[in-house]
C-alpha cells in the first residue's frame, strides 16, 4: 500500500513520506470518499496502528491529512494512550512532522503562507481553518458544490444527506441557517460545500 500512497501525493514528497512510515506495525489505506471526515487513525486489537485517507482529495489535502494522521500515530507511541486526541502532544508532533515539507518544491507558493500560519497552531481539522480550506479546494477537481458564503440570504440549499436549509445571517465568522424541516438553527463554516436549490 505504501508504494501505491505516491499516486495521491505530490511527487516531491514521496521518500519522505515513505520514511515516516518504515513501520511494520504502521498500515496506511485508502478509502472511498466519507462525508465527515478526510482521514483517521486507530489501534487495532491486534496491536497494530492503521491509518485511512480518502482517496478524492487532492494530494496536497491528501499529503497534510496523512502527516495529521502519523502524528497521531507518532504521538500515541511517544506520550501512551492517555492523551487527548488534539492535544498540546499531538499538535507539537504534527507541527514537528510537517515542517520538512512546508517548502517550494512540495507546495504551490500560494498556500505556503497559508500552511506557515496554521501550523503555528493546527487544529484537529483543516476545514475550520477557512482562508486555507479555500485555497485547498481550488486544486480539487471541478464539481457542481456552492460554499455557503456564495448562498444568497434567505435562499434554501440542500445537504448531501438531503437536509434542507435556509441561509440567514452571518454571525463573526459562521452562517447561522434554519433547518426546514425542524427549524432548529445550525451555524455553517463559510467553506462549507452545499447545493443551492432553485427558487
Amino acid at each position: 500500500m505504501q508504494n501505491q500512497l505516491q499516486n495521491y501525493i505530490p511527487e516531491s514528497a514521496n521518500s519522505q513520506v515513505l520514511n515516516l512510515l518504515e513501520h511494520d506495525n504502521l498500515l496506511v489505506k485508502v478509502k472511498k470518499e466519507r462525508k465527515t471526515r478526510h482521514g483517521d487513525y486507530m489501534r487495532l486489537p491486534n496491536g497494530k496502528h492503521q491509518i485511512t485517507i480518502n482517496s478524492n482529495l487532492n494530494k496536497y489535502r491528501f499529503l497534510i491529512t496523512l502527516i495529521h494522521e502519523i502524528a497521531h500515530f507518532e504521538a500515541y507511541k511517544t506520550y501512551g494512550k492517555f492523551i487527548k486526541p488534539h492535544g498540546i502532544e499531538w499538535k507539537q508532533t504534527f507541527q514537528h512532522l510537517m515542517l520538512p515539507f512546508l517548502n517550494p518544491e512540495i507546495f504551490p507558493n500560494s498556500l505556503l503562507p497559508l500552511l506557515a500560519k496554521h501550523f503555528k497552531n493546527p487544529k484537529a481539522s483543516s476545514d475550520t481553518d477557512t482562508q486555507l480550506a479555500l485555497a485547498l479546494k481550488q486544486f480539487d477537481e471541478p464539481n457542481d458544490k456552492t460554499y455557503i458564503f456564495e448562498v444568497p440570504l434567505d435562499s434554501d440549499f440542500k445537504l448531501y444527506n438531503g437536509k434542507i436549509f435556509k441561509r440567514g445571517k452571518k454571525r463573526v465568522k459562521r452562517f447561522e441557517c434554519i433547518e426546514i424541516k425542524t427549524g432548529r438553527l445550525y451555524l455553517f463554516n463559510p467553506n462549507a460545500e452545499v447545493e443551492l436549490l432553485k427558487q
